[in-house]
């Protein structure tokens, strides 16, 4: 049954009456997956089929007959915090899938105990923990205001991590009846990617924080702790199983094969005429005209414009405008627009461990010349998000081989200077949809990338998109990125394309210049965290150590540097401890010194790299 949904009943008047034949044997096939209680079982063996039951084969092909388009259907995202659905809003007579699953369950702690509290209290109790181990943990680098760190550590391998279940939704009405075909889903185990998963991206772990250490390394003494478990699947594969919900449907029963009996409600309320249409997309602009010849010249200041739009093209925002951090936060925010929320009192995200999905940072960036893209390893630091510009510098030719400059929406001095410093009001004021980057004077002729990319969250749909628009500068000679790894279709397929994924991008070379290293976010570059995110997970078949796998040539696999190596390895020999210092971040083996060269004479080769 891989990748099929379960039909626990066909029909709404098959859910009040049901009848004998063929709907008999859909509704026992939907039990099998968790679709139907005992109590309905029960119900339904008192009608017994007259006729013979179909074949398998035949059952499953009737029910793919009786599926809608799922080339029309909006993916749908639930979350369960602490037991309790999060309530979802949905468009009445829409078709959807579910393409994003979020649970978490949570508890205080005054004692180091890592995530043991789990196993005895809060709704993951009743999961079988056995196995669970540490096996990464990373300091926050900025104190917090006390002048306490905060320290995470990071589990895995629990039973109920590695072994396979399977999710049901049944839709329900104001009774808890059934009032549609419930669609099961197979989230596999935490490892080797499987034919019959539903879900591209798959995390389940443990978190435990500690808030009042007493160094970034050193958390001796410390009282201060939380315990939670996440189960994170989304991004549904090739075959997700569209489905509409009834008129008379008011929530949406989750159940988990872990946790049989405790089922979870999410309530649904369906809006007859929303104001906006599913979808998202954004516009980019030049407002600052080019030469004749359809260049920038060097030293130029280029002012562009955005809209974002949802799929039928509707505006989301006032022409020219974008409302304020606090109303796109804390307020209605009817059209779903979304800015970074990943603040430690709002939901903190950690880089493949915890919700980055979650983030939802809307932010622009230029880059170029293509022909010079390459990573950035420069670290911005966080004074810079506070000074008087908009626009943050991150990439210089003379220092960094190409020139690159992002901003955020809103800009960083009101983004994170409106959390640090709540007096200034930064929160509260109005976001332009224009910015403007300054060409440098010695920017070197070709193509430069401009994209802008963010998330909308709109009636239960939570979807990124992106837009790159190309410039031309001191020449009208298209120029192209070299990039030293190939293709990641090879994995990135079934619904876990680019596209699809992350900020809905396929275009690689546009990711340098947001993606340097932050003074308060090491870990930033493509380079550290796709070295990290592979090496952790075990969906990626290929042997770890060999390179080739990705990278193009042996020389774009021999730079030394803390972050080059410690991306990926968790370990160093004992002179290097010497040397370098003891590895204390899992993602660049130290701090700001981890990005530079160690030297040209080391490792330049690499057991079982491939080449």
């Amino acid at each position: 049954m891989s990748g099929m949904g379960a039909l626990c009943v066909p029909s709404q008047s098959s859910v009040r009456s049901p009848g004998r034949g063929k709907g008999w044997w859909f509704m026992a096939l939907a039990l099998l997956a968790g679709g139907c209680t005992e109590q309905e079982l029960a119900a339904l063996k008192q009608a017994p089929p007259a006729a013979p039951a179909p074949s398998l084969s035949q059952a499953l092909t009737e029910a793919a007959e009786m599926r809608p388009s799922v080339e029309s259907a909006v993916g749908l995202a639930l979350e369960v915090d602490d037991g309790v659905g999060i309530p979802l809003k949905v468009k009445a007579g829409q078709t959807f899938y579910i393409n994003q699953i979020d649970l978490r369950a949570s508890l205080k702690a005054s004692q180091d105990e890592g995530v043991d509290g789990l196993r005895r209290a809060g709704d993951f109790a009743q999961l079988p923990w056995d196995g669970v181990k540490l096996v990464d943990e990373e300091p926050i680098p900025l104190s917090n205001p006390d002048g306490t760190f905060t320290r995470r550590r990071f589990y895995r391998d629990a039973q109920w991590m590695e072994q396979p279940s399977v999710f049901n939704v049944q839709p329900v009405d104001a009774e808890g009846l059934p009032t549609g075909r419930a669609v099961s889903l197979h989230i596999g185990k935490d490892d080797r990617r499987k034919s019959n998963d539903d879900f591209f991206i798959r995390r389940l772990r443990g978190i435990q924080w500690t808030y009042d250490c007493r160094t970034a390394t050193d958390c001796t003494g410390a009282r201060n702790f939380s315990e939670e478990a996440l189960v994170e699947v989304r991004n549904a594969r090739t075959g997700a199983i569209p489905f509409t919900l009834p008129s008379d449907t008011t929530a949406l029963r989750l159940s988990w094969s872990l946790r049989p009996g405790a089922a979870y409600t999410i309530p649904v309320t369906q809006v007859a005429a929303p104001t906006y249409a599913y979808g998202f997309s954004i516009d980019v602009k030049a407002v600052t005209p080019p030469r004749a010849d359809g260049t920038y010249a060097p030293g130029t200041a280029v002012t562009f414009q955005l809209a974002l739009r949802d799929g039928a093209g509707t505006r989301l925002h006032a022409e020219g405008g974008l409302p304020s951090y606090n109303e796109v936060t804390f307020g209605q925010n009817e059209p779903g627009i979304q800015y970074y929320r990943a603040f430690s009192f709002i939901d903190p995200t950690t880089t493949y461990y915890r919700r980055k999905h979650r983030e939802r940072m809307l932010m622009t960036q230029i880059i170029g010349p293509a022909q010079r893209i390459q990573p950035i390893r420069s670290i911005v630091d966080l004074d810079a998000f506070f000074g008087p510009d908009d626009v943050q510098s991150i990439g210089t030719l003379e220092r960094d081989g190409v020139y690159a400059q992002f901003q955020t929406f809103p800009p960083a001095n009101k983004l994170f200077g409106g959390a640090f410093f709540p007096e200034t009001k930064g929160w509260d004021a109005p976001v332009s949809t224009s910015w403007t980057y300054q060409l440098p004077e010695n920017a070197e002729p070709g193509t430069y990338l401009v994209t802008v990319k963010g998330r909308r969250v709109y009636l239960g749909e939570d979807v990124p998109a992106s837009r790159t628009l190309e410039i031309q500068v001191g020449s009208p000679e298209r120029t192209q990125a070299t990039l030293t790894t190939g293709s990641c279709r090879t994995c990135h397929n079934q619904g876990g394309e680019f596209a699809q994924v992350l900020h809905g991008n396929d275009n690689r070379a546009a990711c340098a210049a947001c993606h340097a290293p932050l003074g308060f976010e090491l870990e930033g570059p493509i380079v550290v965290r796709t070295h990290f995110i592979h090496s952790r997970s075990d969906r990626f078949d290929a042997p770890k150590e060999q390179c080739s796998s990705c990278h193009l040539t042996q020389e774009s696999t021999q730079r030394t540097s803390k972050a080059a190596c410690l991306s990926c390895h968790k370990s160093y020999p004992d002179s290097h401890v010497e040397k370098f210092g003891p590895i204390e971040s899992m993602y660049v083996g130290g701090g700001r010194e981890s990005f530079q060269q160690c030297t040209g004479a080391c490792h330049t080769t690499h057991p079982g790299s491939g080449f």
